[in-house]
């Protein structure tokens, strides 16, 4: 790539005069206060289940703690308590919608028609430790908030798969006997109600959609196979779409209190303390005079799921070509931090 350099030439001009020399006064007005939200990633944190209790993974199924790359978020809601109806808190944000044909999605239920999709191009894809949405404090309203509310629209991370010896991964090409084949892939997977994406990449390859999706569209590329004596295979990436109701949504402090709109990927918890071990509510007294920083801590703890076929190794990999199956890709809870 070429480098545009600019040289700015300034020419100095010495004036000697009689008159008292003069201060420029001006001053940069002090930025308002933000409240602002961090997103971070723990494969340590509690494993929940939907209903908000901790699980572990069931029998005849395997999971791994996958390496989050980015996430967004398309719906930041605070709440005084957790009867407060959707959308009947302290809404911060809304990603923008387009108009889309409808969709309907089901919990197995209830069911939801949406006649919107979230438009993937507005989001704010950011990694661990990064800011993902902030506003001014003088924007929020006053008040005592125990629990806070996020929906989850997209999520890039990675995996390890594995490949059993005379497995055939190309019409040309099968794994050598007595060889267990080793790698790592990439996943996409667009998990808010309803999506309108136009391109994105996954890691290296692009995805080319241009149109809605609705719940668990995903998309997987694999890192490049390094055949022996061969060379180097690229796999052309895959995608598909999840059945509905297959993502786990994690609403602890709301899930027996609010129903949760199927398609939707709302995740509930309870503001903490900087050391996440007590339940302190977020206080906003509108005299705040410096920012505010909330650590959004998502539990990535096992939370990539399958069904493991009979006879595959237990070894924390999962083999797609030799019959396991994806049953969860969500996030396994939220706990909300206050700074210290």
């Amino acid at each position: 790539m070429k480098k545009l350099i600019i040289l700015s030439f300034l020419t100095l001009v010495v004036f000697t005069s009689c008159k008292k020399d003069t201060k420029n006064t001006t001053t940069t007005p002090a930025a308002a206060p933000q409240l602002k939200f961090v997103f971070k990633f723990d494969s340590t944190q509690t494993r929940y289940n939907s209903a908000g209790v901790a699980t572990n993974v069931p029998s005849g199924h395997a999971a791994q703690c996958p390496k989050f790359n980015g996430m967004s978020a398309h719906y930041v809601e605070m709440t005084k308590n957790n009867y407060t109806a959707i959308g009947a808190g302290t809404v911060l944000y809304t990603t923008p919608t387009v108009v889309s044909n409808p969709i309907t999605v089901s919990n197995g239920t209830t069911s939801q028609t949406y006649n919107d999709a979230i438009d993937f191009s507005k989001e704010s894809v950011v990694g661990d430790g990064s800011q993902f949405f902030s506003i001014p404090l003088s924007q929020v309203s006053a008040g005592t908030y125990p629990y806070l509310r996020i929906s989850v629209a997209y999520q890039n991370y990675d995996i390890k798969y594995a490949i059993l010896p005379n497995t055939p991964i190309s019409a040309t090409y099968t794994t050598p006997s007595g060889s267990t084949y080793y790698t790592t892939g990439t996943i996409a997977s667009f998990i808010g109600y309803n999506t309108q994406i136009g391109s994105y990449t996954i890691k290296t390859q692009t995805d080319v959609v241009n149109g809605p999706k609705q719940q668990g569209y995903w998309s997987f590329e694999s890192a490049p196979y390094v055949i022996p004596g061969v060379g180097t295979y690229t796999v052309p990436y895959s995608k598909g779409q999840a059945p509905q109701g297959a993502t786990t949504v994690v609403s602890p402090a709301a899930f027996a209190t609010t129903a949760i709109p199927p398609g939707s990927c709302l995740v509930t918890g309870q503001f903490v303390n900087a050391s996440g071990s007590t339940p302190t509510p977020l206080v906003i007294t509108g005299n705040e005079t410096s920012d505010i920083v909330i650590t959004v801590s998502m539990s990535t703890n096992k939370s990539f799921e399958w069904k493991q076929k009979s006879g595959n190794p237990n070894d924390g990999y999962i083999y797609p070509l030799n019959g396991d199956t994806i049953v969860d890709m969500g996030v396994r809870g939220m706990i909300p931090k206050l700074p210290n």
